[in-house]
């Protein structure tokens, strides 16, 4: 019983002692986990799921950033997840963008996403240097990756990633997805290998692709947000583009298209492209519909000035109502 309620304080309170500033550490062993909370930022962190290997944390709403350092500007809190569970997860919500910090974790979730993060702003995944981390989803439908982000996506950092899509796609981002320095290897996924919206940038590192039942890539424009083309440094981009300025990308055994965009596709002479760059497709994307001519048809009237219900079949001259002005026509 001590026991017990020591690592449930430990789970919700933490000690500033024990890990780093900011930080938020989840260490998995088999179907318990043990979350402990740097007292700094204790205040702006819940942690619902006791010692389950099924983390489930909520960064309130009022955390705008504390205790700033060179390295973390913002003073975002970081949640370092390590050690090894084949029936766990990470679950975040949280309206403040943050890092996970991947040091060498390998998480199966049976029934769902491996790492669920429900927040709409942007999230920096970083697998840490000299690390190999392995993420496994089920094969349950009702959600669109292994690792699926509610916002805007980073994954970079010098370690390697490791990511298994057994329900949809291996990462789902529903906003922009950025790739750097990381060795990054989606072994396969039912769907896309990667699938996100507004952009897609790859810096540098190493991206392989392998054994995908749809597209390697697909970037689509997101419908709830103005189009835009390129902007500078992507601010608020909202285009569909592929764009990869560096590293090595490699795209194999996939079923659909090694690339999809609703925008362009780009890559730069600095960049390695292992798979037919002519196997993609450009999608149209999104119509901005309040740049078309819209018609609304107000009425159609004889010349006597009575309302039709349909335009005639027969030869006649009829009247025609149309975003409020009239005009005659003929049918022969």
């Amino acid at each position: 019983m001590k026991r017990t309620l020591l690592s449930f304080i430990l789970a919700t309170i933490g000690t500033a002692s024990a890990i780093s500033s900011n930080t938020v550490e989840i260490v998995y062993n088999g179907t318990t986990a043990t979350v402990t909370v740097d007292s700094n930022i204790s205040k702006y962190v819940t942690v619902s799921s006791g010692t389950s290997s099924h983390v489930v944390i909520t960064q309130s709403t009022d955390f705008a950033g504390v205790n700033k350092t060179p390295a973390n500007t913002d003073g975002e809190i970081t949640y370092s997840l390590s050690g090894t569970s084949s029936n766990g997860s990470f679950y975040l919500e949280g309206s403040y963008k943050c890092i996970v910090q991947l040091n060498g974790v390998t998480l199966t979730n049976p029934g769902g996403p491996a790492i669920n993060i429900q927040n709409g702003k942007r999230i920096e995944v970083s697998a840490k240097s000299g690390t190999t981390s392995t993420l496994t989803d089920g094969t349950n439908e009702t959600y669109n990756g292994c690792f699926h982000c509610k916002g805007h996506t980073k994954l970079k950092g010098k370690g390697t990633l490791n990511v298994v899509g057994n329900s949809k796609h291996a990462i789902y981002s529903k906003e922009y997805c950025e790739v750097k320095n990381l060795t990054f290897n989606i072994t396969s996924a039912v769907k896309d290998g990667i699938h996100c919206k507004e952009y897609f940038l790859m810096e540098s590192g190493t991206l392989t692709i392998n054994g995908v039942g749809d597209d390697g890539i697909q970037v689509e424009q997101d419908a709830n947000s103005p189009i835009t083309g390129s902007t500078t440094k992507h601010e608020d981009e909202n285009s569909g583009n592929f764009y990869m300025e560096g590293g090595t990308l490699t795209i194999s055994n996939y079923k659909g298209k090694a690339i999809v965009a609703d925008g362009s596709i780009t890559y730069s002479n600095n960049s390695t492209q292992n798979f037919d760059t002519s196997d993609t497709k450009i999608l149209a994307g999104i119509e901005d519909l309040q740049a078309q001519p819209v018609h609304i048809v107000n009425g159609i009237y004889d010349l006597q000035g009575r309302r039709l219900n349909a335009v005639p079949q027969r030869r006649s001259v009829y009247i025609i109502v149309e975003n409020g002005a009239a005009r005659k026509v003929f049918r022969k």
